[in-house]
């Protein structure tokens, strides 16, 4: 018997789940198929949202032989034998090369694909679940179309799942039932993965226990099943990153309800160092010197949940998120740092004024402490006097945040530097 996910796969455009903005009505992706154009593609997405249907409905469409090859396990050779197939009786119209999870073959290899492109012997589909502009060589970007495929939603999903249940339903010796809810059960928690809501499927049909001749699956039997599928994580990949960048960005918005969701997402996966490196940056560059303490109470938080491990971490990294969240926010100091750097890196390493410099660095030391006028020996613990390089001029990086704390620091200086 066929696996169910062949036996389901989609046959037409109109069959497949999901991705109207590639193959909606108008949508580009689509007239390139429609057309029959044979065209050099890159398909960058998470897996199970149908990049290897589309590829077997464009090797149908321009009938050329379709080739399927994963960089993981294929070298440089296994094309080289794709590639004499061209013009024989194993593939008169041409080649179709599938390469899945393409960041895996290294420079070279993404190189040599090169010569076979562009004498069309072959037209090239590359999937990968990775940022293609990271893990892509320029030459063989340049030479393709880049599509990004999105995970679907469960409304999506849940045509395909209702599909394979039915399937199951007819190839089923026993009288195979569900309950309602079992469909968009499983719909919801496969994160957007066709894949594996299909596998889902299959196994609930497999692990179904006969009762009175019949086969009956429940809710709570595609909840036990699913109950992680919904992670969708890879600490080197794209998703890593993003749901810290989600993190991050929830906080600076101020949203407490998103940080905690985010959180719970990187903890769930047993990401521990991850989130709580973010929350000190976090408290640094968000939250700054609106709330000075943040950082503090952050820090402590993080070293509490180092201390006490997981699942218990959750609780400290909480109370950080939701601190930081609703804490007033300021990215002044950052600011000022950047545009530091920014100077520097442009070359601007004037000369330190000469009070400044160390006393003991040589036989002037006299003369340098002579000219260096003590702050701590003025009213106010504050008297005038160059700073920066002379070269720098008046330069300003650091500009008062518009919160509480930098302004009440503003008013104080303000009148101590105007007396």
């Amino acid at each position: 018997m066929r696996p169910l996910a062949d036996e389901i796969r989609p046959q037409t455009l109109e069959e497949v789940a999901g991705q109207k903005h590639l193959l909606g009505e108008g949508a580009l992706l689509r007239r390139i198929i429609e057309s029959g154009t044979s065209t050099n593609l890159i398909f960058y997405g998470p897996s199970g949202t149908g990049k290897t249907t589309i590829a077997n409905i464009i090797a149908k469409r321009t009938e050329k032989a379709l080739y399927h090859l994963n960089a993981t396990t294929a070298s440089l050779q296994d094309v080289k034998d794709v590639i004499a197939d061209v013009d024989t009786m194993l593939a008169p119209n041409g080649v179709l090369l599938y390469l899945d999870e393409i960041q895996y073959f290294n420079k070279k290899q993404q190189q040599s694909l090169l010569e076979f492109m562009e004498n069309g012997k072959i037209t090239l589909i590359a999937s990968t679940t990775e940022n293609p502009y990271f893990y892509i060589y320029n030459a063989l970007l340049s030479r393709s179309t880049v599509f990004e495929f999105k995970p679907l939603s469960p409304e999506e999903t849940l045509p395909a799942v209702e599909r394979a249940l039915r399937i199951e339903q007819e190839r089923s010796g026993l009288p195979f039932t569900w309950e309602d809810s079992v469909p968009a059960t499983v719909a919801s928690f496969c994160g957007g993965d066709v894949r594996k809501a299909i596998n889902a499927v299959e196994l609930l049909y497999r692990a179904a226990k006969p009762e009175k001749g019949a086969l009956h699956v429940t809710r709570e039997d595609a909840l036990q099943l699913a109950q992680r599928s919904a992670m969708r994580y890879d600490r080197e990949g794209d998703e890593h990153y993003d749901l810290l960048s989600a993190l991050q960005k929830s906080i600076r918005g101020s949203d407490p309800d998103a940080a905690v969701y985010y959180l719970a997402r990187l903890l769930a996966a047993g990401d521990l160092l991850s989130p709580c490196r973010r929350l000190l940056v976090i408290a640094a560059e968000d939250v700054g010197l609106a709330y000075p303490q943040a950082i503090v109470v952050t820090k402590a938080c993080v070293d509490a949940a180092l201390q006490i491990g997981l699942p218990e971490a959750r609780l400290p990294l909480a109370e950080a998120a939701v601190l930081l969240a609703t804490a007033p926010k300021s990215n002044s100091a950052h600011n000022a740092i950047i545009a530091a750097m920014a100077d520097i890196e442009a070359g601007k390493v004037g000369q330190i004024p000469r009070h400044l410099q160390n006393v003991h660095a040589d036989s002037a030391g006299t003369g340098k402490t002579a000219s260096y006028q003590y702050p701590h020996n003025y009213p106010n613990h504050y008297v005038k006097q160059r700073y920066l390089p002379e070269s720098l001029g008046d330069t300003r990086y650091y500009a008062y945040g518009d919160n509480k704390t930098e302004q009440a620091a503003k008013r104080y200086w303000d009148g101590i530097k105007k007396e």
